[in-house]
């Protein structure tokens, strides 16, 4: 059964219309069926976004002073630990609910993910990863944001097909409809695609950023991250009509949406850790794991040079020493031979 707080913003059976679009009308079948069962697209689209996020960072991983391979072993970590994270967060702020359906904690198919969730839960398992790697865990979480923006980009569109995460009604230019199979239409804040074009902005800007030698320090990009996410986050989240709220808490006679109160504390955060590592305590190139890891892999090739050329060295000197042998040696034993 779905909770009822879940089908009170999912409309999977509505029409949605742009009027901005010229009053284009469009019905995506929310799930296709195989083998009887049946396939949500929400889940594919989230799916996708995660296979690009992962082609992605693998790809971009030596700029960042990381091995390819280390990045999958985090990966194999990272998928399932986000999405336990994803939904336990969910679960913990609608806890009046699943504690009084405990079986329905893990339906994830039903909906109920919260992406504060997975990306808390992604960073605790890149701490304990890197850490047992003994590699860079700044470095890593650096690479990491270009795959977060990806997959939530992408991953809104999950929302789209859905007909969920949708806002306030309004009359913006840019508003979306959706008309009920009783032909009844609400026009809505699109907050999905708000949040889709943010994200794709930021991972612009950050591609942007770290091709043109702009980085300064290990942890730079993810700052960068949270700052420009928590900003977005923040203004779209005070749109929506599902959110989360902090357990009743009120501040100037209203409740208080967690993800929003979540965002401040990051934007926040963020500044004050981008301001520090800039201005007060700048940072030198060599110190970035990029740097680092090119520098003893130079040392590395130049002992390897160095113990190949001594074999050498030694070879050149026997022969050295044969050709200088006493030449009168076989004319001495010639002669006592005689």
């Amino acid at each position: 059964m779905t909770p009822f707080f879940l089908l009170a913003t999912i409309q999977r059976s509505s029409t949605i219309s742009f009027p901005f679009l010229g009053g284009l009308r469009l019905n995506p079948p929310a799930y296709f069926t195989v083998f009887g069962r049946n396939i949500y697209l929400y889940g594919v689209v989230i799916a996708l976004g995660f296979i690009l996020a992962i082609l992605y960072c693998s790809k971009r991983a030596p700029e960042f002073g990381l091995k390819a391979d280390d990045f999958y072993d985090f990966m194999i970590w990272l998928i399932p630990c986000s999405i336990l994270g994803a939904r336990l967060y969910y679960v913990l702020f609608q806890g009046e609910y699943y504690f009084s359906h405990p079986k329905e904690i893990l339906a994830i198919w039903q909906g109920g993910l919260a992406i504060y969730g997975g990306i808390i839960a992604g960073i605790l398992t890149c701490w304990a990863v890197c850490r047992k790697k003994k590699i860079s865990v700044l470095a890593m979480l650096d690479l990491c944001c270009f795959g977060l923006l990806i997959g939530q980009a992408l991953g809104r569109w999950g929302n789209f097909f859905n007909r969920e995460a949708f806002g306030a009604e309004t009359d913006i230019f840019c508003r979306m409809g959706l008309t009920a199979p009783d032909g009844t239409t609400i026009y809505v804040h699109p907050t999905f695609l708000y949040e889709s074009l943010w994200n794709l902005t930021g991972l612009a800007f950050l591609v942007w950023f770290s091709k043109h030698g702009k980085r300064r320090f290990n942890g730079q990009c993810i700052l960068i991250y949270f700052l420009w996410y928590g900003l977005g986050r923040a203004w779209i989240e005070g749109l929506r009509t599902d959110s989360l709220y902090l357990f009743g808490w009120k501040l100037f006679g209203q409740p208080i949406r967690v993800s929003q109160a979540l965002s401040l504390v990051m934007i926040l955060v963020a500044a004050f850790m981008l301001l520090y590592h800039i201005k007060l305590h700048p940072h030198s190139p060599e110190e970035l794991q990029v740097n680092r890891t090119a520098a003893r892999e130079a040392a590395a090739a130049e002992a390897a040079e160095s113990a190949e050329a001594i074999p050498g060295v030694q070879a050149e000197a026997a022969e050295a020493a044969e050709i200088t042998e006493d030449p009168a040696e076989p004319e001495e034993k010639k002669e006592d031979a005689e």
